[in-house]
């Protein structure tokens, strides 16, 4: 199934392919402050709809996630990286995501912090 969301003001807008079976809820630095909850898929599910360069990005400690914002509204509407496997992830912020009943997603707590 093909789920669609953006930020506030659409101008980072996006398609994403499968269905959210769990969240989770980090509470690193960043995360903590922004209040995200995170569906990873593998990258290629995730198509933008409008163009790359109207996602801001910003890397923080070990610079290996690189975390995607509209630089006009400041919404995070996804994450980029690699997993253990070297695979392509994407980690969406099901709160931009349309439509999703955020209630009936389990979410699983991360202790970020302690990286």
């Amino acid at each position: 199934m093909a789920h669609t969301g953006s930020c506030h003001c659409g101008k980072v807008a996006f398609d994403v392919d499968g269905e959210p079976d769990s969240a989770l809820a980090c509470n690193c630095s960043m995360c903590h402050r922004r209040g995200s909850l995170l569906w990873f898929v593998p990258r290629d599910a995730l198509r933008l709809r409008t163009p790359e360069a109207d996602a801001a990005s910003y890397t923080f400690n070990r610079h290996v996630i690189v975390h995607r914002f509209c630089a006009t509204c400041g919404i995070h509407t996804h994450g980029e990286g690699v997993d253990g496997n070297g695979n392509r992830v994407a980690a969406i912020n099901l709160r931009c995501i349309d439509g999703i009943a955020l209630d009936t997603i389990p979410v699983t707590h991360y202790d970020g912090r302690a990286l």
